[in-house]
């Protein structure tokens, strides 16, 4: 299994406080021990991590705070894998090396889908039981997209950013993105063009890539496999939330087997193709009901159901009330 422990950096920390946060009011909140600082090198389990970001939104910092902690950041104190990246050839050969080399640092999956002159970046936490916040997914985003100016010396920038929360500082998020900003978004998802993967990065350097990639792939090599076939599955799918039913001849092509097989091997680890696809449905609609703007007939048609009433069922069946109501004391 892959062991739930994220980087908590002093570091992180540090930029809170010049950015104007209490920290020991965030650490109270977030219920995190200020000794836990005190190691060499602090980790903490995903919900920790997440504790920390949502108690820096619930102590009414700035809705900024995410994407200066993000873009602000010296590159000395980033972790492997975004040195990397912005020391690869081009902005395609940087991320592919970040999504590569990201899980070595904590548990977290970047993805690139590259569809129709589009280059999508999709983050998953792996071991996370609750949605990222917003003020991190805003951090996430604006360390690539400052990866990919400090690069290219500010030549590339993102095309569009779909977030899955509701319209709130969209003219923040526009000055510093410099794109177009979509809300009520099935996924949160960071879209360059396509053509930008292939323009070089000024900060290159090959002598250190040399030195580095060695010790990255001999760690990837001991810690193994870390994501079983139903995880791989349920990834799969939940990037597909886009208006239709994901058909298991789809995701079994998607994963280079028949759908027989893909069948026959959930069967071995005790589950099955529609049960994964119950399980990230409802974890979708959960999402996208709580954290959007979004009416039960649009969940509905992004999860797939032909109909509504289909997806009221379903739902009934998953949390023992309607769509609507649920909403009422979760939204």
């Amino acid at each position: 299994m892959m062991p739930d422990l994220v980087p908590l950096p002093s570091t992180l920390l540090d930029r809170f406080a010049r950015l104007g946060v209490d920290v020991d009011a965030l650490l109270g909140r977030a219920a995190i021990p200020r000794s836990r600082f005190d190691a060499a090198k602090p980790h903490g389990t995903t919900a920790e991590f997440f504790a920390l970001w949502r108690a820096a939104e619930e102590g009414g910092v700035g809705p900024e705070l995410g994407i200066r902690t993000g873009s602000e950041t010296d590159p000395r104190h980033q972790s492997v894998a975004y040195l990397v990246a912005l020391h690869s050839a081009t902005l395609g050969e940087g991320l592919r090396k970040l999504a590569r080399y990201k899980r070595l640092v904590c548990p977290e999956e970047v993805t690139i889908e590259v569809v129709r002159g589009e280059a999508k970046l999709l983050f998953e936490w792996l071991l996370a039981e609750s949605d990222p916040p917003p003020l991190l997914i805003d951090g996430i985003f604006a360390g690539i997209v400052d990866l990919a100016r400090r690069g290219s010396g500010g030549a590339i920038r993102p095309r569009r950013i779909e977030l899955t929360r509701r319209r709130a500082h969209e003219e923040m998020l526009r000055a510093h993105f410099d794109c177009d900003i979509r809300f009520d978004a099935p996924l949160d998802i960071l879209v360059f063009d396509e053509a930008a993967l292939s323009m070089p990065l000024a900060t290159h350097n090959a002598q250190l890539l040399a030195v580095m990639i060695p010790g990255l792939e001999s760690a990837l090599e001991q810690t193994g496999p870390s994501r079983t076939l139903a995880d791989d599955v349920r990834t799969t799918l939940g990037h597909r939330i886009c208006g239709e039913r994901p058909a298991i001849e789809k995701v079994a092509k998607s994963l280079g087997m028949s759908p027989r097989t893909l069948q026959r091997r959930l069967g071995e680890l005790g589950t099955s193709y529609q049960k994964l696809l119950d399980d990230v449905r409802r974890r979708s609609a959960r999402r996208l009901l709580a954290n959007t703007d979004l009416g039960a007939a649009e969940v509905a048609f992004l999860l797939g159901f032909e109909e509504l009433n289909s997806f009221t069922r379903a739902f009934h069946s998953w949390e023992g009330t309607t769509p609507t109501r649920w909403r009422t004391t979760h939204g």
